[in-house]
């Protein structure tokens, strides 16, 4: 009975933790402004499964895709072996489901197995790639600190887990012929000879430490960059379906410039509240700039595709992503701390993200084309750029020159408008 009790404490205590943390985050996300979503839904259907659930981009690098498939689909599927530990939890009876599946059990418990093997191969190498091959881009300057360290406790939690698991199929092995696959043959090896009170404690060590894990695992999640487990989805379903290089047009820009050629013109922004031209801070972008913020996996693959980055230019795509998160992170905190009101800090997102890493990016969408999870750094590098021209007039000296000639000559060239069409006579 006290075991129950403590179970269901923990249990709950530990899914309303979770969503706790995860109001924060969404409440965090909807300081962002509104973003038109366009497309059919079915489209952004097909696109979140093909992306997110088919993980289709991963395979660009098949090595690290198939070691990531590894740790996906066993996340996936060892949660029916939780719900399960749930079930058992609940009721106090031991393997609940093992009488009336007969065979069948033997067979789940058996394929979950052979995927903890498989995940345990993934987390080894990813271990090894982060800590011993020390692959570049893990290596950047972004990458150090706490964004290192939190890759390697979810990989070394991830090993705990599946040892939890073979703790507990292991001795359950030992006391009675289970028949799984693998713990049939690793329990004798390592339990064998051990006493009926000994298996049954080593049991339960792996079955509380299973929960434990797991249960700790669920409140990291919104503290880490793993919460792409559970955001890719949305974030996906939510991407930007148009084609890549189309540029937003701002409202409030039209309803100061079309009134001069359409006296009927109604505007659809609010004058008595004008909006920011452009983003200065997380506010000024959109809910979806800030959900790809905290979509974000750090994988890098954004800034290794990078030919700014690749070419030595103080830009990568995946800072930009990171200093967004960290900014709207602080936000939040200045929000809870003042009692739902955000007090002006006096700081914003350009004090992170400089103007050297804005004005290097030469709008390719190498970036775009690589994220895993259709994240989007240049939406968030366009909109600061936007504010700097517009709101603050800096820009690099060769873009003045070009603004100028465009306002005088029609042309970003330095000749008058009479000249335009003098191409057509040369040879």
């Amino acid at each position: 009975m006290i075991a129950v009790l403590l179970f269901i404490i923990l249990f709950l205590g530990g899914f309303i933790l979770f969503g706790l943390n995860m109001r924060k985050i969404r409440r965090n996300v909807m300081l962002g402004r509104s973003y038109k979503v366009d497309g059919p839904a079915g489209e952004r259907l097909k696109t979140m499964i093909l992306v997110a659930f088919g993980q289709q981009k991963m395979f660009s690098r098949p090595i690290p895709a198939i070691l990531h498939l590894f740790l996906y689909v066993a996340f996936v599927i060892t949660q029916i072996e939780l719900i399960e530990i749930i079930v058992d939890g609940v009721s106090g009876s031991h393997r609940f489901f093992s009488s009336s599946l007969g065979g069948f059990y033997t067979f789940v418990i058996s394929f979950i197995e052979i995927l903890s093997v498989l995940a345990f191969i993934g987390t080894i190498a990813f271990l090894f790639r982060r800590n011993i091959v020390k692959l570049a881009r893990f290596q950047s300057p972004e990458m150090k600190g706490w964004p290192f360290k939190d890759a390697n406790f979810i990989l070394f939690g991830e090993i705990t887990l599946i040892c939890f698991i073979f703790m507990m199929n292991g001795a359950d092995s030992v006391k009675s012929d289970t028949g799984f696959i693998i713990s049939s043959n690793i329990g004798p090896a390592l339990f064998g000879g051990m006493s009926d009170s000994a298996l049954h404690s080593i049991e339960r060590i792996g079955w509380w430490g299973h929960l434990v894990m797991v249960l700790a695992f669920l409140n990291y999640l919104p503290f880490s960059k793993h919460l792409h487990i559970l955001l890719g989805f949305p974030n996906t379903y939510y991407s930007n379906l148009n084609k890549k290089g189309k540029f937003t047009t701002l409202e409030s820009v039209t309803d100061v410039v079309a009134p001069n050629f359409d006296p009927s013109y109604v505007p659809k922004t609010d004058p008595n509240n004008p909006i920011r031209f452009g983003a200065k801070d997380v506010q000024d972008l959109t809910w979806k700039n800030l959900l790809d913020a905290y979509t974000c996996t750090e994988c890098g693959r954004c800034t290794s595709a990078c030919p700014q980055n690749q070419t030595g230019k103080k830009l990568s795509p995946r800072k930009i992503m990171m200093d967004t998160r960290d900014r709207v992170e602080e936000v939040g905190k200045n929000i809870d701390k003042n009692k739902g009101v955000f007090v002006d800090d006096g700081k914003s997102l350009l004090d992170l993200i400089s103007k050297e890493e804005i004005w290097a990016c030469n709008t390719c969408n190498a970036c775009v084309q690589e994220c895993p999870v259709n994240i989007d750094p240049l939406a968030i590098i366009i909109e600061l750029r936007r504010y700097l021209v517009m709101e603050e007039s800096q820009s690099p000296n060769e873009l003045n020159t070009m603004f100028s000639n465009v306002e005088n000559n029609g042309a970003p060239w330095q000749f008058a408008q009479s000249d335009r069409a003098n191409w057509i006579n040369e040879n």
